[in-house]
């Protein structure tokens, strides 16, 4: 807790945050509370420019305007202006412990509503079962959650606003079609346990060149010789693969995406664009939008660019994921 204090305190005190009075920071970290723990954090820096903000209040269902610096880490329960939520257990029986969830909040800026919703959804637990089928079992579970997630934002209880959900969405490629891709010239071998009929490997060697290993897949391996694929053209090769946002188009859209996959890179600082042999790389990290969200962002004529989707330090190391940020300019209903 006293780490975390002195984090904001140098944050907030920082030359770049200067012009930023207003804050609202929520961190789940109340680990001791398993039922409810998420792990997941916002925080919302306010600009002096802007006037009229306002927080909606969940618990009195009015919004109150935003004053000074708020904030709530530990135990979330009993902070009316945050609602978050735990996925229930049996979206992944499988597993005893999750911290998956989401974290929402209500604004009124310039008289415009929007939710903002945090969103960590299940990951990969094995690249062989990822491999297994197309879609893979994983990219249920994340459909079955985001699903869920909609559905609760969208409450009529509540006033249905137009709502942004960002964060790690653990959107993966689709595995079984992308293996068949970079190995449709290889030479498949699969390896097994001794003691079941259990695959253990999963190795791709190259036909010619000495029989180079071209693709190694274990559970946490995923390691391929030409890696540079992922980052050549920012991977564009590869967004075919990328399919989980599909089943959403009916209630959700996204910017085209301009970034290389988000994850997993490299936490050696001096390798801030390589990535990681753990998983295939991916776009886990997004920022998706209603289409009521989309009729508010402020889009030129003609094709001009003011809208920006983007990740934050390409060429620094910022851990095994690249954060994601979208800028528009925001229509309001200001008088």
């Amino acid at each position: 807790m006293e780490h975390a204090e002195n984090f904001f305190r140098s944050m907030e005190s920082s030359e770049e945050m200067r012009d930023f009075d207003r804050v609202c920071t929520y961190v789940d970290s109340h680990f001791k509370c398993v039922d409810s723990f998420t792990a997941l954090g916002s925080m919302y820096f306010i600009h002096k420019s802007l006037k009229n903000i306002y927080q909606y209040d969940f618990n009195s269902r009015d919004f109150k305007p935003v004053a000074g610096h708020t904030k709530c880490v530990g135990s979330l329960e009993g902070v009316t202006t945050v609602q978050k939520e735990k996925f229930p257990k049996n979206f992944w029986p499988d597993f005893k412990w999750s911290r998956k969830g989401y974290m929402r909040t209500r604004w009124l800026i310039h008289n415009q509503g929007m939710d903002l919703v945090n969103v960590h959804l299940f990951h990969d637990a094995s690249n062989l079962i990822a491999c297994n089928s197309s879609p893979s079992v994983y990219s249920g579970n994340r459909k079955k959650a985001l699903r869920y997630v909609i559905n609760r934002i969208c409450d009529s209880s509540d006033s249905p606003q137009p709502y942004f959900l960002f964060g790690d969405f653990n959107f993966r490629l689709d595995t079984s079609s992308l293996v068949q891709h970079l190995s449709i010239s290889a030479d498949v071998q699969t390896v097994k346990k001794d003691s079941s009929n259990e695959v253990e490997r999963i190795i791709c060697e190259e036909k010619d060149n000495d029989h180079k290993i071209l693709l190694q897949i274990e559970t946490k391996l995923f390691a391929y010789l030409h890696q540079a694929v992922f980052r050549e053209d920012n991977g564009k090769a590869l967004l075919k693969y990328d399919k989980e946002m599909e089943a959403f188009k009916d209630v959700m859209s996204e910017e085209d995406i301009p970034f290389p996959p988000s994850y997993p890179y490299s936490e050696d600082y001096s390798e801030p664009t390589q990535y990681m042999n753990t998983r295939c790389p991916a776009w886990c990290d997004r920022i998706l939008y209603s289409h009521t969200a989309q009729e508010i962002m402020h889009k030129r004529q003609e094709g001009e660019p003011n809208v920006v989707y983007n990740t934050l330090g390409p060429n620094v190391c910022m851990g095994d994921h690249k954060p994601v940020f979208l800028c528009f300019p925001l229509k309001t209903n200001a008088p």
